[in-house]
């Protein structure tokens, strides 16, 4: 590509550069070769470029400020490759040598996966190497009772005591003319994961008590529990718990048929077995302590009931609102010492069951044999 002076010129005065003439030999050729015309002569109104010497050793003439100031560029290596014709300061087509020549940007680095994977590996390989140390010493993990199958434990308790000798009347139930068998009675609790119930709520723990004759210790009440120790343990808990139930058997609770029994069917059915709950008669002992004491004590809780009622007085004893937190600390590698808490509370929760079924039922007897008011 070829460019007259003219065209330069022009360009530089578009640029706001005085006129003048280029260093150098020559600015540009024609494509034949032959010599450019010769310059025009510079406008009055512009300053004049200073022209060289005339003679060697005469003094050059001052040079004219220029009409537009000149701002200083620090040299750079890519100042060797521009051509000698136009300098950079001097060009109007400074600005595209400087984009030009601009350095490219370095594309960002990818990262080194392998590098990467070693180094994890190192730190892997260290960490796992070092001693750990327990923070106060060894984690109680320790659970009560016998591993029956993997990660479920069966704790079991005999209370030598009577067994009534006559069938219980249920008229404290308004079901005068009902009475059941002693030994049929099987009274149960659950502990689980929450309080709200629904599909994600689960039994831990399932505690029953019911009235057995055992051949060395003789008459007493048996108290038995099955407890969770893994999430993987659920199913073999509710194939021991119905190998529990007979056909005869008379299920007792304290709001159980409100929350337990229906907590268990579910949990029946989202592991693909038969309800074995539901062919079978319950007594909820809630409702007919709520009509025979409701008012005489602050609320009909079952704790409430006990201490009031029957004057048992629980030590150490954990609320069932913290069962939920003890057996999921468990579970993440906590201490064993409040679940085996929980379990004494449930423990207690079905003896208790019993003593306040055999006093419902002297309460409406006493009741029945009370001579009639005057």
């Amino acid at each position: 590509m070829s460019i007259s002076l003219d065209k330069l010129k022009a360009l530089r005065r578009q640029a706001g550069h005085a006129d003048g003439a280029v260093a150098g030999p020559t600015a540009a050729t024609t494509p034949g070769g032959a010599a450019p015309p010769a310059a025009e002569p510079a406008r009055p109104a512009a300053p004049a470029m200073p022209a060289p010497a005339a003679a060697a050793g005469a003094s050059p003439a001052p040079e004219a400020p220029s009409a537009s100031p000149r701002v200083p560029q620090s040299p750079s290596h890519d100042d060797a490759r521009k051509p000698a014709s136009l300098p950079l300061g001097d060009s109007v087509f400074g600005w595209v040598e400087q984009i030009r020549h601009k350095p490219a940007a370095v594309p960002p680095r990818t990262p080194d996966s392998d590098g990467l994977r070693r180094l994890l590996a190192t730190r892997g390989r260290a960490v796992a190497a070092a001693p750990r140390l327990p923070r106060n010493g060894p984690v109680d993990r320790g659970l009560p009772g016998t591993e029956i199958a993997p990660g479920l434990h069966l704790i079991e308790a005999f209370l030598p005591q009577p067994i009534p000798a006559q069938p219980l009347s249920l008229a404290f139930s308004r079901r005068p003319h009902d009475s059941v068998r002693p030994q049929d009675l099987l009274f149960f609790d659950t502990e689980t994961t929450g309080l709200a119930g629904g599909t994600g709520t689960r039994a831990f723990m399932i505690g029953a008590a019911d009235w057995h004759r055992d051949a060395a210790r003789g008459e007493g009440l048996r108290v038995r529990q099955l407890l969770m120790s893994t999430m993987g343990a659920e199913s073999a808990m509710l194939d021991a718990f119905s190998a529990w139930l007979a056909p005869t058997t008379v299920l007792s609770s304290y709001n159980g048929r409100c929350y337990d029994a229906p907590l268990l069917k579910t949990r029946y059915r989202l592991a693909r077995r038969g309800d074995p709950l539901s062919a079978l008669d319950h007594v909820d002992l809630l409702f007919p302590t709520r009509r025979r004491y409701r008012g005489t004590w602050e609320n009909c809780r079952l704790a409430t009931i006990e201490r009031q009622l029957l004057r048992i007085q629980r030590e150490d004893d954990l609320p069932g609102s913290e069962a939920p937190g003890a057996w999921l600390d468990y579970l993440r590698g906590g201490s064993a010492r409040n679940l085996r808490r929980v379990g004494e509370h449930n423990h207690q929760d079905v003896v208790t069951l019993a003593q306040l079924f055999l006093r419902l039922v002297q309460a409406e007897a006493d009741e029945r044999l009370a001579p009639p008011a005057p």
